[in-house]
Parts: C-alpha cells; sequence; structure tokens
C-alpha cells in the first residue's frame, strides 16, 4: 500500500499471499494430502470449502487423519446423526484434549511464555508444562474430582490458569474460568450454575498501573458456592502472604510435588470446559463444548486458517474470561509457543502490546478491532518505531473491522503482512469466518467461510443470499457446536436461542453479506438493527463511517420507535481530548454518515458521552441503552456484574428522564 493516506473502500486489494506461503502453508500441506490419501484434487479455495461442506462426514474425518489424532477406542462413524441440534460425532471413539495438547507442546524452553504489563516473563519447557500438569491433576484427584466433576478458576491470564485447565481436562473433569476483574454477582452467577468442587483463585492482580485485592471477593465466592470442598490459592499480588482462605492449599505446594502423567480417555462428546454468554439480561447461557469438537475444530481453524505450527509464537489479547483464551491455549495442539499477556494492553503506554512483538518474537499476533481502532487514534506508528520483522499475521476479531483499520495496519504496522479479521463466537468457541493463506487480503472483508462451516446469508423466508445482506446462519453441523447448557434439562433453551427462527438451521443473530468472491462482511447484531424508511442496516457500517473521524474515539447508534409511526435515531459519540461537539463537527459527523452509508441512516441527534457502556468482553450495549432510553430501569435490562464500566448506563438513564418530561412529539429535538 503506498504511503500516502489515501482511504481504501470495501472490497480493495490490500494483500496478496507470496509464493513462498503458497507453497509451503500446512494448508496446502493438507491439500496435497487430500490428493495421496484420498484421491480428492482441489486447485481453489472455494473448490475445497464446497467439499467440506457438502460432505461434513469426510471431512472431519479428513482432519481427524491429517493430525493423527489418538483415539483409545475406534468410532463407528464420523457423523451418525447430521440433524441439528443433536448431531453425532465419531461415535465410540474415546480421546483427552490435554493428552493432544501436551503431545505437541514445543519440546524446548519456551512452550509458554507468559508477560505482565510490568515486563515480567515467565516460562514454561514442554517438559515442566507437563510435569506441573501431573502434579495439579494428582492433587485434583486426592480433593475428590472425579470424571465429570467441575473445576472453576478466578484467575487472570497467566500460566497458573493454563496449567490448571490442562489438569482438569487430563482426568476427565469440566474446567470453567472468570477473569478477577468480574464482580462477585457476576461470578456467583456463572460457577453457581455448574457447582464446582475445587476453585483456583488469585489473591489480586494488576491493571493499568493499579493492583486490585480480591482476597475478600474470594472469600464471598467461597461463601456463596457451597459445592466448593477445597480452595487452591494462587498467590500473585502476595507472594508472601498467609492462606486467605482457611484450609486452602497453596499453588506452590500442589505443584512441588513429582509423579506420573496420566490421560482419561472419554467419549468424543464428553464436555470439556463450559463458557458463558455475556449474560446481559438474566443469568448467562452456561454453554459447553466436547473434548472431541473442540480438539477438531481448533486443530483445523489454528493449523490449516492461521498458519500456525512448530517454531511459531502465538498470543492474543484475551483475559480467561473470554473465548480467545480458549483459542489462544489451543495453540498448544498444533506446536504453536503460546503467549500470555496478564494487564492492560495501554500500560505504561497505548503501544504496550505492539512492543510485545519485537519483544517476543511474535509472529501471529491476535487483537480487538476496538484495540486497532484504539491504536490509530493514538496516532501509533509501529512501523516506524519497532523491528516487526518477525510478525507474519495479524489476527482482528471481537467486532468489524473498518476499512480504515485495515488502512491503519498496512500503513503504519507492516505492508507485508496477512491481516486476518474473524468472526464467529462463544457459541461455538471458534472463528468460522476467517482467513486463508491461499487468498487476498480486502479492506473491510473477511477473507473466507471456514473450512466445514456452511456459513449463509439467509432472507427472512429461508432463501440465501450473494451480495446482500442477510441473517447470518449455519446449514450444516459443526463438531464445535456446544453439546447442550448446563442446567438446559429438555434442551428448550438450547432450541430457543438458536434454531427457532429456521428450524434445523442454526441463526447466528448477525447481519452479515456473503461476497460473491466467497469474502464476507459482518455488520452487527440482527437484534440490534436499525430500520430506517423500510431499509436496514447493521449499527457496524455507521461505525465504520465514523471510526476514520479522529475526533471521536467511540460511539453508539440506536434507533428507537416511536408513534405514530417511524423511529427516532440518536448517535452518541465519545470525544478525543479538547474536541467539542459543535455545530460545524455535527454537521461533518451527519456528512459522513451521508455519504458513506446512506442519507436514511443521518441521526435524528448527535450527542456527546463521557463513555459507551460494554459487556465484560468489549461488546457495545446497544440493546439495553436502547431500552434504557425507552424507560426501563437499567437492572432490568442488564445485568449490572456482566458490564464493564456500568457507571456509564446512568447518563442514558437520565437522558430518558428529561425526554419523558418533554411534551410528547417535542423531543428529543433533532439536532
Amino acid at each position: 500500500m503506498p504511503e500516502e493516506t489515501v482511504p481504501t473502500a470495501e472490497g480493495d486489494l490490500l494483500w496478496e499471499p507470496s509464493e513462498e506461503l503458497l507453497r509451503t502453508s500446512r494448508l496446502t500441506g493438507y491439500r496435497d494430502w487430500l490428493k495421496s490419501a484420498r484421491a480428492l484434487q482441489f486447485t481453489t479455495y472455494p473448490e475445497l470449502w464446497e467439499w467440506s461442506t457438502s460432505e461434513p462426514g469426510a471431512f472431519w474425518e479428513s482432519i481427524w487423519e491429517f493430525f493423527s489424532v489418538r483415539s483409545h477406542t475406534p468410532f463407528q462413524v464420523p457423523l451418525g446423526d447430521r440433524s441439528m441440534p443433536g448431531a453425532r460425532w465419531f461415535e465410540g471413539s474415546t480421546l483427552n484434549y490435554a493428552e493432544h495438547a501436551l503431545k505437541s507442546a514445543e519440546p524446548g524452553p519456551d512452550s509458554v511464555l507468559a508477560v505482565s504489563e510490568l515486563g515480567e516473563h515467565s516460562r514454561l519447557s514442554g517438559s515442566e508444562l507437563r510435569r506441573q500438569v501431573a502434579a495439579v491433576a494428582a492433587h485434583l484427584r486426592e480433593s475428590g474430582v472425579g470424571v465429570g466433576d467441575r473445576v472453576a478458576a478466578y484467575l487472570p491470564n497467566i500460566t497458573e490458569a493454563l496449567v490448571g485447565f490442562l489438569a482438569t481436562a487430563s482426568i476427565g473433569a469440566v474446567w470453567s474460568s472468570c477473569s478477577p476483574d468480574f464482580g462477585e454477582q457476576a461470578v456467583l452467577d456463572r460457577f453457581r450454575q455448574i457447582e464446582p468442587i475445587v476453585l483456583l483463585a488469585v489473591d489480586g492482580y494488576r491493571y493499568g498501573g493499579r493492583e486490585f485485592d480480591r482476597r475478600q471477593v474470594v472469600r464471598r465466592l467461597r461463601e456463596g458456592l457451597p459445592s466448593v470442598t477445597e480452595v487452591i490459592e494462587v498467590p500473585y499480588l502476595f507472594p508472601n502472604g498467609a492462606n486467605f482462605i482457611a484450609g486452602s492449599s497453596r499453588w506452590e505446594s500442589v505443584v512441588a510435588r513429582n509423579t506420573r502423567l496420566q490421560f482419561e480417555a472419554v467419549p468424543f462428546d464428553h464436555p470439556l470446559w463450559v463458557l458463558y454468554s455475556s449474560g446481559t439480561t438474566g443469568l448467562p447461557k452456561a454453554i459447553v463444548h466436547s473434548h472431541g469438537g473442540i480438539l477438531l475444530e481448533h486443530l483445523k481453524a489454528l493449523a490449516l486458517h492461521a498458519d500456525l505450527g512448530s517454531g511459531s509464537r502465538f498470543f492474543w489479547f484475551t483475559t480467561t474470561g473470554w473465548m480467545m483464551w480458549n483459542y489462544l491455549v489451543g495453540g498448544l495442539l498444533v506446536g504453536a509457543t503460546v503467549i500470555l499477556y496478564d494487564g492492560s494492553p495501554n500500560h505504561p503506554g497505548p503501544d504496550r502490546l505492539w512492543r510485545l512483538i519485537e519483544e517476543l518474537r511474535i509472529t501471529h499476533f491476535g487483537t480487538s478491532a476496538g484495540h486497532i481502532a484504539a491504536s490509530m487514534q493514538a496516532g501509533l506508528r509501529p512501523r516506524r518505531d519497532l523491528d516487526l520483522r518477525c510478525l507474519r499475521f495479524l489476527g482482528s476479531t471481537g467486532s468489524p473491522l473498518s476499512p480504515a483499520g485495515f488502512d491503519w495496519v498496512y500503513r503504519d504496522v507492516k505492508q507485508d503482512l496477512w491481516l486476518s479479521s474473524l468472526s464467529g463466537g462463544t457459541d461455538l468457541c471458534t472463528a468460522f469466518l476467517l482467513g486463508s493463506p491461499w487468498l487476498p487480503v480486502r479492506s473491510g472483508v473477511i477473507q473466507c467461510r471456514g473450512l466445514g462451516a456452511r456459513v449463509e446469508a439467509f432472507d427472512p423466508s429461508g432463501g440465501a443470499l450473494i451480495d446482500e445482506v442477510g441473517e447470518l446462519v449455519i446449514t450444516e453441523p459443526m463438531p464445535s457446536m456446544p453439546i447442550y447448557f448446563w442446567g438446559d434439562r429438555d434442551g428448550s433453551r438450547y432450541q430457543e436461542s438458536y434454531f427457532a427462527t429456521y428450524p434445523g438451521v442454526w441463526r447466528h443473530g448477525d447481519w452479515i453479506k456473503i461476497r460473491a468472491d466467497g469474502g464476507a462482511v459482518i455488520y452487527g447484531r440482527s437484534d440490534s438493527t436499525i430500520n430506517r424508511h423500510g431499509v436496514r442496516m447493521g449499527t457496524s457500517e455507521i461505525y465504520r463511517a465514523l471510526e476514520a473521524m479522529p475526533e471521536i474515539l467511540d460511539c453508539l447508534a440506536v434507533d428507537i420507535p416511536r408513534a405514530p409511526q417511524g423511529s427516532f435515531m440518536p448517535l452518541f459519540v465519545v470525544l478525543a481530548p479538547d474536541v467539542a461537539l459543535d455545530p460545524a463537527l455535527i454537521a461533518a459527523i451527519r456528512m459522513r454518515i451521508r455519504d458513506t452509508v446512506s442519507p436514511r441512516h443521518v441521526p435524528d441527534l448527535v450527542m456527546a458521552v463521557s463513555e459507551i457502556p460494554k459487556t465484560l468482553s468489549g461488546k457495545k450495549l446497544e440493546v439495553p441503552v436502547k431500552r434504557i432510553l425507552q424507560g426501563m430501569s437499567p437492572s432490568d435490562v442488564v445485568s449490572l456484574e456482566a458490564v464493564q464500566n456500568p457507571q456509564a448506563l446512568e447518563q442514558f438513564r437520565r437522558l430518558a428522564e428529561e425526554w419523558r418530561a418533554l411534551q410528547p412529539g417535542s423531543a428529543p429535538a433533532s439536532s
């Protein structure tokens, strides 16, 4: 891309894979294996994708064989029942996720690297990782944890969390974790559902240069979880402090022993972990994934779609409360060095994460679209300031990455770089829209639909759309789809969540456009659609338009029905320092939306706010804000414990009161 800042439009070509990548990628190795082992020949990605989604049983069996999945007993057929929900995968097989992760763990000194915002580094070799996993597994067994029992963790993104998870999985128990920045009630809302026997808990954490003592919170968690019979304390802020839970065990004593590593062979669909939906209303869904389903999906996604393998150094900015932590841990399955980071992405400066690339020689760097936007707004130029020759792959997820974000990466990070925008979710613990080493990168476009992921855009009657925006659906089963929700005895909540709109078809809840070239664009959640004068629009299109404006740091748009007809659309913006929302800026915002989105989606009101309320995983709370502005109480529309910054909701509650005080029809006034 040339040095001058010429904005690109959606679909503009930014990068193409080199001949070397086309020749040496693991996807090419898989294609060649299909030809020699299965007599199947494919020359293009769309051909390979079509086969993988038309013959899901044959495709996933090929993944099993290509990656030499070890089963302690043979399976009968790869896919015995193709219906959704209820697909039956590899019945008869018994395996263990941890066995594969530790088998493939990098044998050298750097199987796992961990770093904090203070710059502290720690590392685990493959042998030390296995030794610690064996020790913790033995302790769990002695504590009465058996196959199917739950182990809960209140831990930051540190090596102890990774070791604890692998130890739990190795004995066939079920893992679940929350980050220590979760509030007490948010943790209880999650862990009470699964009734854990053991709780791993940290004494505190650091973020943004501050220390947060969590010992009292952990004491209350212990009291609020009567099923817990054992607490393992992980000292972090107070390494020399006394035990803060009576009768608890200390991590250093648990891992001190030497014992033989053993793996419990469990059925393919045995629970591996429990993840949680954001829980913005009511109890969060406790989503259960299987050993076999996650194993196959992460082998495929990480090796074939990200070209991860031995010699790769894999980083993703995440906490233990977001599914990307589970995705990051999967790097062990493909032999990559996994790099953990605990702390703020902006401390001691906004370039903290980018500097890690140079410091740790990261080859595969993952972050959020929000972090990329913040880096752009901060005027960072990693390409100028850092040595990024090691970096080959940059992943972005969490929300749609705008063309402006794509432009910034190729202008200010690196020109010869594979930028992979991803979309998927906690529900499947993967990205089903992601990258391919065979395909070009185009501005604002996700490269492809994942192998084995029959993603389509549906119209309201269930017809497939190309080059038109529709509901994101998945029409064939995938092995990492949830096996069930914990406590959903009759499966009704699961059915209602995904299959109520199109029977037998997974509806994900996003707006998507499948391009004729196979790429995809996500336009935001379908439950927060803006419908203006009969034209529906995803909110992300508006956010994309405004992201390139240096005056705006963040924004949120909602569409509020207003009698007798039509709707009212306010736009809330967070302004850069020393920027005022004067008539000139309002006019510029409206013109930007008019020119790049549509005249029908120009907001009726532009208003400055101090911050945008978001979930703990960083997603904008569009629907709760809309309901608050319609007069509902914040506590009735969102679980405040699930909100990253609950104080941000107060400004919308006050605004709703002001609007109600005005005469009907006169409020709110347009800007």
